[in-house]
């Protein structure tokens, strides 16, 4: 999926935009870091990613857009360097088990750092065992857990 870029696109032109080439409309969206849970993101070694946490009238997407930065170039060997890929985890609805927003609140944790909520969604695609998919969210995540579930 290629997204333009242009100067003067606001936000609403851009989900517009997505919402057009994924052909779903998009119900609760929110900035998120994936943690686990999905192999292909596993594999590359390139955790953590931040990216689009976005539920869909089709299911739950989480979209990573590339970028690199100078010293993403200085420490990257010639031989993969080149253009960084988008990468995209699409669960459809029906196979979404369940799906949980947890935000530890104890008052320990707050002073270590910052406590993001944690979205846990149990899927399965097939006769594969379940899996979980683990997202550190934003703070803003109204509408992510209620829009999931509701189908």
């Amino acid at each position: 999926m290629i997204l333009t870029k242009k100067q003067d696109k606001s936000a609403d032109d851009f989900w517009i935009e997505y919402e057009e080439q994924i052909g779903e409309k998009v119900l609760a969206r929110t900035l998120g870091q994936y943690v686990s849970g999905w192999k292909e993101f596993d594999e590359g070694g390139n955790t953590p990613l931040w990216g689009l946490v976005i539920v869909t009238s089709g299911g739950f997407r989480f979209h990573h857009f590339p970028q690199q930065n100078w010293l993403d170039a200085l420490i990257r060997p010639p031989a993969t360097s080149g253009k960084p890929k988008e990468k995209t985890i699409f669960i459809p609805r029906e196979n979404i088990i369940s799906a949980i927003l947890h935000n530890d609140a104890r008052w320990w944790k707050r002073l270590l750092g910052p406590n993001l909520p944690l979205l846990k969604i149990q899927y399965r695609f097939g006769e594969e065992p379940e899996k979980t998919l683990l997202i550190q969210t934003e703070y803003k995540t109204t509408g992510i857990i209620e829009n999931l579930l509701d189908f």
